[in-house]
């Protein structure tokens, strides 16, 4: 999938949710992973097509949290921003030290913690260059596998949201990556030289979603169709049918 068809369905999603507005300034949340640095890329060129249709104009911040983790070298991503002409930020953090500070009970990193502190982090930072609104490049198959992790591990059907807004923090958070499938990153990332910077967290790998990763690629070998029905799903409430308590059907 060439990156002209990956800013489409960007455009899509941003008028299905309402992502982008005018005069919006966008910090977006580099990893150093393909999906992170394509996102930034793709919102950067999708900036004319907003200002042609739509009549909107935007700026974002690529901005790097340093978690300071070993053997990560960024120079390689901001080169490729300079080169595009993307402001880019390394944003000095000290999370790797208070990870290691509160580990769980069989001493490893604790990825709800990391989460959040991330979330902390990226919203300090996004202030501080004078951002409104947050993107984080979550894919379509990363709100497939929520939707599984959180049935399977939590007992409730949800998935995170394209847009949602943080009222203490005063920040927008959009994800619009929300109808791309990651084998489409993988192939444009390759097409557009993408730099990477493959983690050295030791949980890289070793999570739960990884695991749903697994059974879900089970599930599209043996069932193809499943694959675009579960990114269906997601949206189509008006074919909802769950467990209504106290409700009275012979009303309905």
């Amino acid at each position: 999938m060439s990156l002209k068809k990956i800013i489409g369905e960007i455009y899509k999603a941003d008028h299905d949710y309402h992502l982008i507005d005018d005069n919006d300034v966008i910090a977006v949340g580099i990893s150093g992973g393909k999906d992170s640095v394509l996102l930034a890329l793709a919102l950067h060129y999708y900036k004319n097509m907003a200002l042609h249709y739509d009549n909107k104009h935007f700026d974002i911040v690529a901005i790097h949290l340093e978690m300071d983790f070993p053997d990560m070298d960024f120079s390689e991503i901001r080169k490729f921003m300079d080169f595009h002409g993307i402001q880019y930020i390394d944003y000095p953090t000290e999370i790797h030290d208070i990870l290691y500070l509160h580990p769980d009970n069989q001493g490893r990193i604790q990825c709800s913690l990391c989460s959040r502190l991330k979330k902390g982090a990226i919203i300090n930072a996004a202030k501080k260059y004078h951002c409104n609104k947050i993107a984080f490049a979550h894919h379509a198959d990363d709100a497939i596998e929520t939707l599984f992790m959180n049935m399977i591990q939590g007992g409730r059907i949800t998935t995170f949201a394209p847009a949602m807004y943080l009222k203490k923090a005063q920040l927008g958070f959009i994800r619009p990556l929300v109808y791309t499938y990651e084998k489409y990153i993988i192939s444009t990332a390759i097409e557009e030289h993408i730099p990477v910077v493959k983690s050295t967290c030791p949980n890289d790998g070793f999570t739960l979603r990884q695991d749903i990763k697994d059974l879900l690629a089970g599930i599209y070998h043996d069932f193809p169709g499943s694959h675009k029905n579960f990114l269906t799903a997601l949206s189509n409430t008006e074919q909802l049918k769950l467990f209504y308590k106290n409700s009275d059907w012979r009303n309905e």
